[in-house]
């Protein structure tokens, strides 16, 4: 092994660690490869005593650079700017699995960045970044307690692919991230087409296979190529602290974390508290304020176990296993096409679901080129619904989080574009929130989606697992409080209905679990996402069968791709004509489908007949209803759709027409036959084709003026000269002979 280069083969693929050449003034600083793809990870910490504080403040930065794939942004800003919603979710990958593992009382500032330096199009870069920054901490001096290593699943066939390529990620039934040590799990994300628990236990188990090879190279690469970790820092409460807050607040404390209401709850904490700040905070007190600060969370959390572990009661009164009331009120808001007022306990969500055309769809761009996505999810959590003042403005890191985790929940139960040709837009907007906001998106999503009349494939409910950890034991929890979360180990979230998972991810605040924990919370979620489904469908058994009277009727036309420019016209000026002509929203993809949206039948209709005037080809042989646009000396133009055909003035009529005028004038319509379309595309028809002959006339009579005029002049060409009577004076021209005219 060299000091500063070190291979791991993981499923036949080598992985590529080097440091030392890179960021040498960082703390840690290392590259990972995996086939042409490079990923770049540096960690730094603060040497300087830490602030009174009982938190670790970790940032962590992950940039997609566009150079990595020869390409630049879009727009006018080419400059790598504000991260991107994949970039957020690709931070949050690599933060939940580290955050753990810093040393109890390391509170001192520390930060890590990745970038994506080199992109192949084939290799993802997200396990890479997350081995990346665990390889940085590793080796460098801040107190990080163990290697930690990141791999992808995928399921084909029904067989099992770790860290799958592109393109056989787009065939997997399966997308799972998994982060953890050489001992356990410690992160999970992951979504797929409704797999069994069984399924699911069985790629979490494999994954970590992969991860104890990669975790056990960088744990000796450590020991030629670390740095001594810093230590000096550390901030513990003493146990004599412990004991005395135990012992002046403990029985009060325990009183208080029975208050099933939230509100009244921290109220009483809150007193509680401030007792504690009062007897050891303070310029006299040998205690710093983060110490008391821990030890009070310590006695909290030692509480609220023993309540579980003794009583199997919970803050709020509940069994480990129980599920809180839930409510249902559908159809909230009056002009959305889709809405549900959710509540689960103190937990609420006014859902929404806009259904519009292809131009709703999100737009954005990655490393792998642009798209479209026509399903996509918002999360939104104010301030007030924890009863709070805070910051409005663009979504925060969790907020995009819980936003994509609801979103990639449900999108397995969105039914096909040619099935339901609409962009689907969902909210949830959390108004009140104590446990689970994410969760309660997926349900509420889900009944606002067919409160809409979306035919959803499958109702998909979702459950919020957590877990308090003992000496000996532990207890699983479902349906969790907010305290639970802040005082428990494990945050486990899963998606899916009676008889498959569509997503699920994992938080734990411990060096890991076990896969018999794992097991019994799969088993325990299933039992609990089941009852919520059950309450669900009673209240909306089914999708509405008919859309919102204000949702846009939409309705595909496809055209062939070559026309899809005469269809938009020079500039765009056609189709902005049938647009504003016909009132409808008209929208063309790349292969022809032209999609025509409008809350007005009268406009769609119009807008249909207008792109079938424009694209429609003309047929020989078939009748069209056409408008004189133009009459010449020789006959008259007609126009069918958006092409114009010659009448000859011979085709009019079975009797002669001298004047066109005659029988018509500019605008007048008529019927008329498609006789010719020669090889330019120019249209000839017939009028009289159409007409009965008059009685008596002979199919020599009814021929074609045009047809009989040159067959008279054949005739006359081929007719030999006639002869001159005998003793008739024969005269002589002198003039030239006339000049041959080829024709």
């Amino acid at each position: 092994m060299d000091k500063n280069r070190l291979v791991v083969s993981v499923a036949g693929k080598e992985l590529i660690f080097e440091t030392g050449k890179i960021a040498r003034q960082a703390s840690g600083a290392v590259t990972v490869k995996s086939g042409d793809t490079l990923v770049f990870a540096s960690a730094c910490g603060k040497k300087d005593k830490p602030d009174d504080i009982d938190f670790l403040p970790l940032r962590v930065d992950y940039q997609e650079k566009f150079s990595s794939a020869g390409k630049s942004l879009g727009g006018f800003i080419k400059r790598e700017g504000r991260p991107t919603e994949r970039e957020t979710l690709v931070c949050r990958l690599i933060d939940r699995p580290i955050r753990p593992l810093f040393e109890d009382g390391y509170f001192n500032d520390v930060q890590v960045i990745s970038y994506v330096f080199s992109y192949d199009n084939e290799h993802p870069p997200e396990p890479l970044a997350i081995c990346a920054v665990s390889a940085a901490l590793t080796l460098s001096d801040i107190p990080f307690k163990k290697p930690i290593a990141g791999v992808r699943m995928g399921m084909i066939d029904d067989k099992f692919i770790i860290n799958p390529t592109i393109e056989e990620q787009k065939q997997s039934k399966l997308d799972l991230m998994l982060a953890g040590t050489s001992d356990a799990i410690l992160m999970i994300e992951g979504y797929c087409d409704f797999l069994t628990e069984e399924q699911v236990l069985e790629a979490i188990n494999e994954g970590h296979e992969a991860i104890k090879t990669i975790c056990d190279a960088l744990s000796d690469w450590q020991k030629i190529a670390g740095k001594e970790k810093f230590t000096a820092s550390l901030i513990t409460p003493p146990k004599k602290l412990i004991d005395d807050i135990q012992k002046l607040v403990g029985g009060d404390l325990n009183k208080a974390l029975r208050i099933a209401d939230k509100l009244e709850r921290e109220a009483a904490q809150n007193e509680i508290n401030a007792r504690i700040d009062e007897a050891f905070k303070g310029e006299e007190s040998e205690y710093s304020n983060a110490q008391v600060s821990i030890a009070r969370k310590k006695v909290t959390s030692g509480i609220l176990r023993d309540m579980i572990f003794n009583e199997n009661t919970r803050a709020d009164g509940r069994k480990c296993d129980e599920i809180r009331p839930i409510s249902i009120e559908p159809s909230l808001l009056p002009r959305a096409h889709g809405s549900v007022l959710f509540t689960r306990g103190e937990t609420q969500t006014i859902a929404v679901c806009t259904l519009g055309p292809e131009d709703m769809g999100q737009r954005y761009e990655t490393l792998e080129g642009d798209g479209l996505r026509q399903f996509y999810l918002q999360y939104f959590f104010p301030p007030f619904s924890v009863g709070e003042v805070g910051r409005m403005g663009p979504a925060a890191r969790r907020e995009v989080g819980h936003g994509k985790l609801a979103e990639r929940a449900l999108e397995s139960s969105i039914p096909a574009q040619e099935n339901f040709p609409y962009t689907i837009r969902l909210e949830s907007n959390i108004t009140e929130s104590n446990g689970s906001s994410s969760m309660a998106s997926v349900c509420g999503g889900c009944l606002a989606m067919m409160n809409a009349g979306v035919p959803i494939k499958r109702p998909v409910a979702g459950i919020a697992m957590g877990l308090v950890m003992g000496e000996n034991n532990f207890a699983v929890l479902s349906d969790i409080l907010g305290v639970e979360d802040f005082l428990g180990d494990m945050d486990f979230k899963i998606t899916g209905d009676e008889s498959g998972i569509t997503a699920f991810q994992l938080d734990i605040k411990v060096e890991g679990i076990t896969p018999k924990i794992m097991q019994v919370a799969l088993q325990q979620a299933k039992q609990g996402r089941i009852h919520i489904l059950k309450k669900m469908l009673e209240v909306v058994p089914s999708a509405n069968e008919s859309l919102s009277q204000y949702a846009p009727r939409i309705e595909s036309v496809q055209i062939h791709p070559s026309k899809i420019g005469m269809l938009i016209g020079p500039g765009g000026k056609q189709i902005r004509a049938i647009i504003e002509e016909s009132g409808a929203e008209v929208n063309i993809n790349d292969d022809g489908v032209v999609q025509v949206s409008s809350t007005n039948g009268e406009a769609m209709q119009k807008a249909l007949e207008m792109i079938n005037d424009v694209v429609a080809d003309v047929e020989v042989g078939k009748t069209y209803k056409g408008t004189v646009v133009s009459i010449v000396a020789f006959g008259m133009f007609v126009k069918i759709f958006s092409k114009e055909g010659l009448v000859h003035i011979s085709e009019l009529d079975h009797k002669r027409v001298d004047e066109v005028s005659d029988l018509f004038k500019e605008g007048d319509e008529v019927e008329v036959k498609v006789i010719e379309v020669n090889d330019r595309g120019q249209i000839r028809l017939s009028r009289k084709a159409l007409l009965p002959k008059p009685e008596g006339m002979s199919d020599d009579d009814g021929e074609g003026g045009e047809r009989r005029q040159k067959r008279e002049r054949r005739e006359k060409r081929d007719k030999p000269p006639r002869q001159k009577p005998s003793g008739e004076q024969k005269t002589h021209s002198i003039l030239p002979p006339p000049p041959v005219i080829q024709r």
